[in-house]
Parts: structure tokens; C-alpha cells; sequence
């Protein structure tokens, strides 16, 4: 397959490097001062192995790819800008397009469905980082990532068992799942402490509030009937494969790197905000996520410092 990766920061940087590092053909779609420093020096992909420099075809919009009939788009933006990704590639895109989403909850599907019939999700397991233009860091070694694939709404089919084969031959992980939307829901589940690494000074008080929004998340998703992987599924699956790198400091996750970065924004309304948006269309309340969701979106838009809030003063409120 030919891969479009439209999104290179760190989930989609380490996928498109390792990929092109093992022979497939890509082509990253990124944005700002990272696309202008792959273009002068190729895209670093910094690994347990070394930084090595990947030399691949970069630009900011789908317009310029080069679409065939072998073409994958694997999108991972973050979920608030796929609506302005999905705007480009519908309008450049063939419509028949296979479009692997690689992103965070699990909103983005339906999204993607309403303009591509041909739609897969990811289960995606990779621990990474880009906070500096031009470098993404894996932070596991030798194995940077496991990406599960799975046909939306269900099912596998002949690109599930291409798309695995190409990661797998690129040292990466991949099952082909037929409930792959029921594994991104566990990881949605997961996610649900990024809000609260993010935005809360760590400590036993932000502990809590992390482990409230997850017990509020299982509640919501079960009275909404959704299909949910167990947690010691999900931690089998993780196994002892993700070794995380001795070399790196262990920093925050993709939630606290849109703070650190000062984007202005983040995903918290597709993490948290997803069991606040299921809660009101039941009637259930969610006010721990409520409050995490508050919380990250007033750092995101003030450019507060992350991790500087106080858990114990929410816990107070709730």
C-alpha cells in the first residue's frame, strides 16, 4: 500500500517514519513551522535505535498527493481538527479512499463515514511525543507501537490484512480486530486521565479526581449500551510489548503536550467531553468530566501552564 499520513505529529510522525523507514512508499500531511522543518531536513524520527532521518514527501494539504488505487490515508490529527482534515481530503480524495482513523475516542468515525464508505479504526497503543518542529520521539523500544485494525462499523477485510502486514513489517504490532470500535472505546476509557494529567498539579487529590472520571466514563458508556473490551483485556493485550525507552524522561501525555506547546487548544471535548456529550443525550450526569473538561479548556485558551491547577479544590466542588 501507499500510505498518506495526514497528521505527523507524534502518533502520526512515528507511524509514517517507521513506515517509510521500512520501504513504504509516504506522504505526510502536516502544518506550520513541522511541516517547514521536514521540508528543509526530513522528518526526525528520534528511537530507541537512534534519531534517524527520514526523507519523505511532506505538504499541507491532500491536493498534492499523488492518489492511486493502492493509496491509504491513515488520519491522526487530533479529533478537533478532523473536520478541517476531512474538508480537504473529501474535496481531493477519491471517494473511495480507504481512510484509517488513528485518532484518540471516538467520535471521528462517524465523522469519516459520512464521506467514506471505505472506513477503518485503530486501536491506537503508542506512547510518543512532538514537541519540537521537525522531530517526533517514539517512546518505546524496540517496539514503538501497537495499532490494532479493524473495518468500521465491524469486520475485516482485504485492507485490515494489508495495512497489518505493512506495520507489522515495519516492527510495529497490529491484529486485525472485528469489534475494533469496542477496543477505542476501552482506550477512550483510558484517555480519560490525559484532562487530569494535563491540567492538575500531580498528587494524590488529582489521583482521585482521575480515578472518578473513569468510574463516571464506564457508567455512561454501559447505560448507553456501547460495547466496551475489559480493562484486563486490554492490559493483556499491552502485555510486556511497549517497553518504554530508559533513556527518556517520562513527561505528560498528548493532552498536557498540546498545553506545553501552547496550541490554544486540545482534545479534551473528544476525551472527557465525549462521556459529558453521551451523559446529556441519557439524561446522566457526568460532572467529574465536566470539570475536567473546564478545566484543560481554560488552560488550552489562556495558555496557562500545564499541571497547575488544583485537584483538591474540584474534588471540593463535586
Amino acid at each position: 500500500m501507499r500510505y498518506v499520513v495526514y497528521g505527523a505529529g507524534a502518533v502520526g510522525g512515528v507511524v509514517g517514519g517507521t513506515l517509510a523507514r521500512a520501504g513504504n512508499a509516504v506522504t505526510l500531511v502536516a502544518r506550520g513551522a513541522h511541516l517547514e522543518a521536514i521540508r528543509a531536513g526530513g522528518l526526525v524520527l528520534d528511537a530507541g535505535d537512534g534519531r534517524h532521518v527520514v526523507d519523505v514527501p511532506a505538504t499541507d494539504t491532500a491536493a498534492d498527493v499523488a492518489w492511486t488505487d493502492d493509496t491509504v490515508v491513515v488520519l491522526a490529527v487530533k479529533s478537533h481538527q478532523v473536520a478541517t482534515a476531512l474538508d480537504d481530503l473529501r474535496r481531493h480524495a477519491p471517494l473511495d479512499t480507504p481512510v484509517v482513523c488513528a485518532t484518540n475516542g471516538i467520535a471521528t468515525e462517524v465523522a469519516v463515514l459520512r464521506l467514506f464508505a471505505r472506513t477503518y479504526a485503530v486501536c491506537v497503543m503508542l506512547p510518543a511525543s512532538h514537541l519540537e518542529p521537525g522531530v517526533v520521539v517514539a517512546a518505546c523500544h524496540p517496539t514503538p507501537a501497537i495499532l490494532d485494525i479493524g473495518r468500521v462499523p465491524g469486520g475485516t477485510d482485504a485492507t485490515t490484512a494489508a495495512v497489518r502486514a505493512d506495520l507489522r513489517g515495519a516492527g510495529i504490532e497490529s491484529e486485525e480486530r472485528d469489534d475494533v470500535l469496542a477496543w477505542k472505546r476501552r482506550k477512550l476509557l483510558t484517555n480519560l486521565g490525559n484532562g487530569v494529567d494535563a491540567s492538575f498539579a500531580q498528587g494524590p487529590a488529582a489521583d482521585e479526581l482521575a480515578e472518578r472520571a473513569l468510574a463516571e466514563g464506564e457508567a455512561v458508556l454501559a447505560a448507553a449500551g456501547l460495547s466496551v473490551v475489559t480493562a484486563e483485556d486490554d492490559t493483556a493485550r499491552r502485555g510486556t510489548i511497549l517497553r518504554r525507552r530508559p533513556d527518556l524522561e517520562r513527561r505528560g501525555g498528548s493532552t498536557w503536550q498540546s498545553l506545553r506547546r501552547g496550541t490554544g487548544d486540545s482534545e479534551i471535548d473528544y476525551l472527557s467531553g465525549e462521556v459529558v456529550l453521551q451523559g446529556r443525550l441519557l439524561g446522566v450526569p457526568t460532572p467529574v468530566n465536566e470539570a475536567v473538561v473546564a478545566a484543560t479548556r481554560h488552560l488550552a485558551t489562556t495558555g496557562g501552564a500545564p499541571r497547575s491547577l488544583d485537584a483538591a479544590a474540584v474534588l471540593a466542588t463535586l
